[in-house]
């Protein structure tokens, strides 16, 4: 059985910085590309960040471009997702997902293309 579990969730003020981790048990991710998706209060879940299997491509929203990023590492069957310049609109619980397909070379944006999900970290940010 496949569990995914995310931590790093919290609250911050402004400006400042959240590392989120997702750790994959009961199968390997090393084949699979990996995305982080967010809900805010009263709105749909949206990609927010995804990473290919290799690590070697990433694929940001335009609202994270340059504060958040992305990457992992195999051997720990985990993703991390790094957020600087932490803004109020940021508030929402984040989900780890694994895609459903092996060896894309690029990550996938839509959320039906990811099998498996964590069940969320809740980040708030302040103003």
């Amino acid at each position: 059985q496949v569990q995914v579990v995310e931590s790093g969730g919290g609250s911050v003020q402004a400006g400042g910085s959240l590392k989120l981790s997702c750790v994959v048990s009961g199968r390997t991710i090393s084949a699979n590309a990996m995305g982080w998706f967010r809900q805010a209060p009263g709105k749909e879940r949206v990609f927010v960040a995804g990473i290919n299997w290799t690590g070697g491509r990433t694929n940001e929203a335009d609202f994270v471009k340059g504060r958040f990023t992305i990457s992992r590492d195999n051997a720990k069957n985990t993703l991390f997702l790094q957020m600087n310049s932490l803004q109020p609109e940021d508030t929402a619980v984040y989900y780890c997902a694994g895609d459903a397909f092996e060896f894309r070379s690029r990550p996938p944006l839509r959320e039906s293309d990811y099998t498996y999900w964590g069940q969320g970290t809740q980040v708030t940010v302040s103003s």
